[in-house]
């Protein structure tokens, strides 16, 4: 009997290995698998103006880079204790304090109202606005040996992104930290382990195959603004509600309706998307001038923006991503990461909007898939 079971379990494992399935498959992949072909840090300096930011945000095609300050002079993002030590001592050198995102640069812009006298808010220097939204507030480091399963459990808890250490000090440690020291760091976002779990799609069995509607992925409360809105408009609906991109949908004939406020969009027509990382393309000298614009006509103009600006939105401002509820969870995977985008729109038959699947969610039902059919550990 007990020979009957071992090798009835070498069978199940040794199928395992070969199919790519189950607990063997996620227990090798780790954090670092996925930072081969990642590129060094891009950051700013805490003294770094707005000005500088964005040009630092524009020029490496990223929407956030963490702020570095000499140690022992300030207190990180959420008490963090994020450093960057020599290699040679170990003595640290930098103190990462917070994150800043194009979405942190507009609620600044949008803090006195009207965008008014540009040039001055845009001279301040970074450190001063961090904490703008909610992800300026903490910075994470994810440990290279943290298995790919833990480190989707990480992201499908609201963190967009963390600092993985090149050569730390915590090899024994899993999951997420506030504590670390390394040398360098790279950086992991939620894209990236989109992109990796696409690659590997065909190791997981059928766990891509439903539709997200079967999967209950799709946030049916979506907050919008209507294509009669003002670009600063809908910048200071954005800061208000945390929100680094809106559905635009169109605007009603009542007469009652105010633009200049997030309305709910379900069942209401969708006709583009306005997005925080969509001002990356916008000239730092022409932005006073089109904040006044309507949020259509600033679409339209990133739309012909010149070809190194518009390749770096991706798809964003020129095409509009959208699925429905019987897409399958694939299909939308492929939408993301083709088009470079955060969240998919769920529309109906006639293009009526019906919800929204971000990237926290598609790591999150994939990550229970896999525990529930795979017993990954």
């Amino acid at each position: 009997m007990q020979a009957a079971m071992e090798l009835k379990n070498n069978t199940q494992h040794q199928q395992s290995v070969e199919g790519g399935h189950g607990q063997w498959w996620w227990r090798e992949k780790k954090v670092k698998d996925l930072m081969v072909e990642k590129r060094r840090l891009v950051e700013v300096p805490y003294t770094a103006s707005l000005t500088h930011t964005m040009n630092a945000l524009i020029a490496n095609h990223v929407v956030a880079v963490p702020v570095a300050a000499p140690p022992g002079q300030w207190i990180g993002a959420g008490g963090s204790m994020i450093l960057e030590s020599d290699k040679q001592t170990g003595a640290p050198r930098k103190h990462y304090i917070g994150m800043v995102t194009v979405f942190d640069i507009l609620a600044h812009i949008a803090e006195n109202g009207d965008g008014a006298d540009l040039d001055k808010r845009m001279s301040v220097p970074v450190s001063s606005i961090i904490g703008h939204c909610i992800e300026g507030l903490s910075l994470w480091t994810l440990n290279p040996n943290t298995s790919i399963i833990d480190c989707m459990e990480v992201l499908s808890k609201g963190i967009h992104r963390a600092l993985v250490p090149v050569e730390g000090h915590s090899e024994n440690i899993s999951g997420a930290e506030l504590k670390e020291s390394a040398c360098s760091y790279r950086m992991l976002t939620q894209m990236d382990v989109l992109s990796f779990l696409r690659m590997h799609s065909s190791e997981m069995g059928n766990i891509l195959s439903p539709s997200v509607g079967e999967l209950k992925v799709i946030a049916e409360n979506v907050f919008a603004v209507t294509n009669r809105a003002k670009v600063i408009e809908a910048i200071k609906c954005m800061r208000t509600a945390s929100l680094s991109a809106v559905p635009i949908v169109e605007a009603s004939d009542a007469t009652e309706e105010d633009h200049t406020q997030l309305i709910d969009g379900k069942g209401r027509k969708l006709i583009g998307t306005f997005s925080a990382s969509d001002l990356r393309g916008c000239p730092i000298a022409l932005l006073q001038s089109w904040l006044s614009i309507g949020v259509i006509e600033f679409i339209e103009h990133i739309s012909i923006a010149p070809s190194n600006l518009a390749g770096d939105l991706g798809h964003s401002a020129r095409e509009l991503v959208t699925c429905y509820a019987n897409s399958s969870l694939s299909e939308v995977i492929d939408k993301v990461v083709g088009a470079h985008v955060h969240r998919v729109w769920v529309v109906d038959q006639q293009g009526l909007l019906t919800g929204v699947v971000s990237l926290t969610d598609m790591i999150r039902v994939i990550r229970e898939s896999l525990l529930s059919e795979f017993g990954a550990t």
